[in-house]
C-alpha cells in the first residue's frame, strides 16, 4: 500500500514495467467503484483523471488520481476537483486506507503460516490477474481468473469450450435422529444406518438397469434402503425401487455437490461426477 501512495519509491522492480500503471488503474477502479467519479456513470470507458492538475502543482501519487470519463476529464480541463464542483471526490482520495492495510496483514499473516507447513505460498494482486486475463483476451469469469493468478496465468491456454466444476457445500443431510410432532414426541422410527451393501445415502451412483420399466442407466444422487432397492435422483426425477445390484459408485457423498456448469450460461450440464481436464500450460 505504501509504495502504490508513494510511487516515488525506487528499487522495485515491477513499478518500472507495464503492470504498474494498471494496478494502479484497477486499485483506482475498485475504489471508485467502476464508474466516473464525477458524474458516476457506468459502463464507459473511463481513464485516470488528476484530481489537483499537474499544470498547477499536482502529482501523480494515487492519492492525487481518480477514474473519470472522458467528457467529465475535458470539461474539467485544469480546475481542481472543488473547484469543479466536487470536494467530495478530495476527501474520499484522502480517505486512510487502514481497512486495506488490516487486511494485508492478515493475509501475509495467513501465507507466513502456511510456508511454515513447506507449503509453496506466493501473493498476487487482483490487478495483476486481470492484466493476464486482458492481455491474452480471455472474457471476465471467475474460473478465468483463478487460471490467471500470478506468473503462472501469464501463459494459459484455456479450451472455451470446456465445462467448469462448480463445486457447493450440501452437507451431510439432517443430524436429527427422528421426526418429532408439534408436542415434541417421536412420531417416526430411529433413523437406520446408512450404509447398505457398501453405498451410503447421498453417494453418486450410475445404475445400469437392462430391463423392466426401469430399463436404462441412471447417474445422480442415492438415497439408501435397508431392503436394498434404493431411490435415484436425477436430472429427469426420482427413479424408485432400483436394486443395489445395478448400482455402481461414481463418487462417495463428501458434503459437496461438483456439478457441471456451462461456462457461457452457467447452467448446470449434470450431476455426474466429471472428469477434470487439466489446463495446459502453452
Amino acid at each position: 500500500m505504501q509504495l502504490m501512495a508513494n510511487p516515488e519509491i525506487s528499487g522495485v522492480e515491477y513499478q518500472q514495467g507495464t503492470l504498474a500503471g494498471f494496478e494502479v488503474k484497477e486499485y483506482l477502479l475498485q475504489k471508485c467503484g467502476c464508474k466516473c467519479a464525477y458524474c458516476e456513470k457506468t459502463a464507459v470507458p473511463l481513464q485516470i483523471e488528476h484530481i489537483i492538475p499537474q499544470s498547477r502543482g499536482g502529482t501523480n501519487r494515487v492519492s492525487n488520481l481518480t477514474i473519470a470519463c472522458q467528457d467529465c476529464n475535458q470539461k474539467k480541463n485544469n480546475l481542481t476537483a472543488s473547484e469543479f464542483g466536487h470536494p467530495e471526490v478530495q476527501r474520499q482520495a484522502l480517505a486512510p486506507l487502514k481497512d486495506a492495510a488490516a487486511l494485508n496483514a492478515a493475509r501475509y499473516a495467513i501465507g507466513d503460516a502456511l510456508k511454515s507447513l513447506g507449503l509453496p505460498v506466493s501473493f498476487w494482486s487482483g490487478g495483476r490477474t486481470k492484466f493476464n486475463r486482458t492481455r491474452q483476451g480471455y472474457p471476465k469469469a471467475h474460473w478465468i481468473d483463478a487460471a490467471c493468478v500470478g506468473e503462472l496465468g501469464e501463459h494459459f491456454r484455456l479450451d472455451r469450450a470446456m465445462a467448469v466444476l462448480q463445486i457447493k457445500a450440501v452437507g451431510h443431510g439432517s443430524r436429527q435422529m427422528c421426526r418429532m410432532d408439534r408436542f415434541g414426541f417421536p412420531r417416526t422410527s430411529a433413523k437406520a444406518t446408512r450404509v447398505v451393501e457398501g453405498f451410503r445415502t447421498g453417494d453418486s451412483i450410475k445404475a445400469i438397469v437392462l430391463s423392466g420399466k426401469k430399463a436404462g442407466t441412471h447417474t445422480g444422487k442415492v438415497a439408501v434402503r435397508t431392503s436394498g432397492y434404493f431411490n435415484v435422483s436425477t436430472d429427469a426425477g426420482v427413479i424408485q425401487g432400483i436394486s443395489n445390484k445395478y448400482c455402481f459408485l461414481i463418487h462417495r457423498a463428501d458434503g459437496y455437490a461438483y456439478p457441471k456448469v456451462n461456462t457461457k450460461t452457467g447452467a448446470p450440464l449434470g450431476n455426474e461426477l466429471p472428469s477434470i481436464r487439466a489446463l495446459e500450460v502453452s
